[in-house]
């Protein structure tokens, strides 16, 4: 499906195990809890951050209290990447959405393995490219002003985890982290009272059912079709 193209796929060392070898022995184990901040924007780019376990969101924050979300990390994946290259102040927050287990590695350190290992270098590059494409199609949607269709994408997204093959995208599917309509708001650029029209709509639909913040999808292919 290319339109799943930007949903966490393959971990990102697969094929690269004796690199993941090296990056483990160089990297601090870090254990968090739900909503422990990682980061916050303007603080040092000096590390980045390999998810273990759990879930991260990359968020900003406004004076009028909103919070957008920029993306959603998912267990095998990075993010800090682009800061500890050059040493640049974060660019945003990051935050727990559920207990999780990261890897921290310094600035120095990673430099050294990239210097050394041309197989994870290039890997890196591949990963920035493809964010960059993501963030073209994400401001084109909001352009598009399309909310019907992001916040199906950002609960497809939640559930990406549990979508490994094309049957899985037949069953229904509960999301793994309970998430309130503020943060479904925030995640999709819009506003609480919209998603809550929305959900509606999807239940009344039979896409989704919604218990106890609790949100199963009924049909991961027919939402992604709403899209």
């Amino acid at each position: 499906m290319d339109r799943l193209w930007h949903l966490p796929g393959e971990e990102f060392f697969t094929g690269l195990e004796a690199e993941r070898r090296l990056f483990l022995q160089k990297a601090t184990r870090v254990r968090l809890q739900k909503n422990d901040i990682i980061f916050h924007e303007a603080d040092p780019g000096d590390s980045c951050f390999y998810i273990a376990e759990g879930l991260v969101r990359i968020f900003s924050t406004h004076g009028s209290g909103k919070e957008p979300v920029f993306f959603l990390r998912h267990r095998g994946e990075f993010f800090g990447v682009s800061e500890v290259l050059e040493g640049y102040p974060r660019k945003a927050n990051a935050q727990a959405l559920a207990p999780a287990v990261l890897y921290r590695i310094g600035r120095r350190e990673f430099d050294s393995l990239l210097s050394e290992n041309y197989r994870l270098a290039r890997r890196v590059i591949s990963l920035l490219g493809c964010r960059i494409r993501h963030l073209g199609d994400t401001i084109r949607d909001l352009v598009a002003c399309n909310v019907e269709a992001r916040l199906a994408n950002v609960l497809i997204t939640l559930a990406s985890e549990l979508l490994p093959d094309a049957e899985s995208w037949q069953r229904e599917i509960e999301l793994p982290v309970r998430v309130s309509q503020e943060h479904l708001a925030q995640l999709a650029g819009t506003t609480q009272p919209t998603v809550s029209e929305l959900l509606k709509k999807f239940q009344q639909l039979g896409l989704i059912r919604v218990e106890r913040r609790r949100i199963t999808i009924v049909s991961p292919q027919a939402l992604l079709d709403r899209r």
